[in-house]
């Protein structure tokens, strides 16, 4: 079973203005910390690239951070891009090793007037407990803050939903 973290908070909008947001708006709605940066420069801003065109399945973009000097980090490809339905992207910092790899599922689902936006990050467990990414944390603890940001950034995803 894999390491994972799982957070839904409802926003007032529909499935598709939540995806547009989440994904169109990132930049303004993301909220770093430092605990969980992506790579030593610090943070950037976030945005996704969509590949030309929209796929189910297999790569059909990525999300990078782009630092202030103008570098692109390429935190992860995207690997569904469901509007109003369903988002997935690999999740990486840029201490991680090939074999580190965890991946984030988004998933937005109407719940009368408004939407409940569910994020699943799976995978910490191919990232071992001394890896500077989990800050020697026991794995409860480490889950637990990394669940604790997650909703942190869905509250600002609520928002950036409102404004």
């Amino acid at each position: 079973m894999s390491s994972r973290v799982q957070v839904s908070l409802r926003v007032a909008a529909s499935p598709l203005r939540a995806f547009e947001v989440f994904t169109r708006e990132i930049g303004k709605w993301w909220r770093p910390n430092g605990l969980f940066q992506f790579t030593p420069q610090g943070a950037g801003v976030l945005s996704f690239e969509q590949a030309a065109a929209p796929h189910t399945s297999g790569e059909c973009g990525r999300l990078i951070e782009t630092q202030p000097d103008g570098s692109v980090f390429e935190i992860g490809k995207v690997t569904a891009w469901e509007p109003g339905e369903r988002l997935a992207f690999g999740w990486r910092q840029a201490s991680f090793t090939d074999a580190q790899h965890t991946h984030v599922e988004v998933r937005f689902d109407a719940v009368g007037d408004e939407t409940r936006v569910t994020v699943e990050h799976r995978g910490w467990d191919t990232v071992p407990q001394e890896h500077v990414a989990r800050h020697h944390f026991p794995e409860r603890v480490f889950l637990l803050r990394h669940g604790e940001w997650w909703q942190a950034l869905l509250a600002s995803l609520r928002d950036a939903v409102k404004a």
